[in-house]
């Protein structure tokens, strides 16, 4: 049963990866405080505070909608990052690989959340 967004799955995960960037991130060239290592540190942050602040609005549905639609921005910002953080040679390839899937299947279990609400939702107001 679900109590807290700590028990949404999506959470769990996002809050994770948003962890495992950060310190990846650690290692970066100190030119790269301020820009690159900043931007990929909040997307990262924000896929999961999307979702956070989603939960405690889920009564008011649109606002609800609209949190994962921004959560799925900010994981699809992510993997813009670390795409560029691969081809300016901070992270291997077989890293960028393995965070880049991880994204992928966040953003599709976003997206099936996303899809179930909208769905439920409509169907509620059928009834």
């Amino acid at each position: 049963m679900i109590k807290s967004y700590k028990d949404l799955q999506i959470y769990q995960i996002s809050y994770k990866l948003a962890l495992d960037v950060h310190l990846l991130t650690r290692s970066f060239p100190k030119e790269e405080l301020f820009s690159l290592t900043d931007q990929i540190r909040r997307s990262s942050r924000s896929v999961c505070a999307n979702i956070v602040e989603g939960w405690f609005k889920r009564k008011y549905k649109n606002i609800f909608i609209r949190h994962l639609t921004d959560a799925l921005g900010s994981n699809g910002e992510t993997k813009f990052w670390l795409e560029f953080c691969k081809d300016l040679k901070y992270i291997k390839e077989e890293d960028y690989n393995n965070y880049y899937k991880k994204y992928d299947e966040l953003g599709a279990k976003i997206q099936k959340l996303f899809d179930k609400w909208r769905n439920f939702e409509n169907k509620k107001s059928e009834t």
